[in-house]
């Protein structure tokens, strides 16, 4: 029976490090693909103004379209409210018997504050993004305990960095795929520094 990895974020904008660490990932965990689900609004985001849906979606379409095991879905962008990951997971389940839910190490340490913590953990394993530069938590709770770590390879690209340059007017060159660069001057995206 395949397992489907399930990597959730804002992809604002996806580059480069999103799509090195989900190969890896694949690869690590034997997962038959790998589903891209960009948030409409993360609960954790709520204060912060993401670029509009269809463009962080059209971003992620380019950047995977001739990769076979990477998917995206955009159930989240079609319920258009905060996007919980129990909901996004129940409604998976439906379709696909074994999820693995891929969060960063950052999110396992506050897990416990997630919508419906234990409903999530019943929907999917929880699979941990892990650097050699992660520090472990004093005390480790339960969510902590149940979840898989995969040491994934370091790459120090994010997302605030890329528009940060973009609204500079410095090269992204290296840092996203070619069709996506092509695509935010296209469009002009990232332009306005955000405060």
């Amino acid at each position: 029976m395949s397992t489907v990895g399930i990597f959730g974020g804002t992809f604002d904008p996806i580059h480069i490090g999103h799509l090195i660490t989900a190969q890896a990932l694949r690869e690590l965990r034997g997962l038959e693909k790998i589903i891209f689900i960009p948030a409409f609004i993360s609960p954790h985001k709520v204060n912060v103004k993401s670029l509009g849906s269809e463009h962080r979606l059209k971003l992620i379409q380019l950047s995977i379209d001739e990769i076979p095991y990477f998917e995206y879905s955009d159930i989240e962008l079609k319920a258009a409210k905060i996007s919980y990951t129990v909901d996004t997971l129940r409604n998976l389940k439906q379709e696909y018997d074994n999820l693995e839910l891929i969060i960063g190490y950052d999110n396992i340490i506050d897990f416990n504050t997630w919508k419906e913590p234990d409903e999530i953990l019943r929907l999917a394993e929880l699979i941990v993004l892990r650097r050699k530069t992660s520090v472990e938590p004093e005390k480790k709770d339960k969510y902590f305990n149940s979840a898989v770590f995969v040491e994934t390879p370091t790459i120090e690209i994010s997302s605030s960095e890329i528009r940060n340059r973009i609204a500079n007017n410095l090269p992204i060159d290296f840092l996203v795929p070619r069709k996506v660069k092509e695509y935010i001057y296209k469009h002009k995206l990232y332009t306005e520094k955000r405060i």
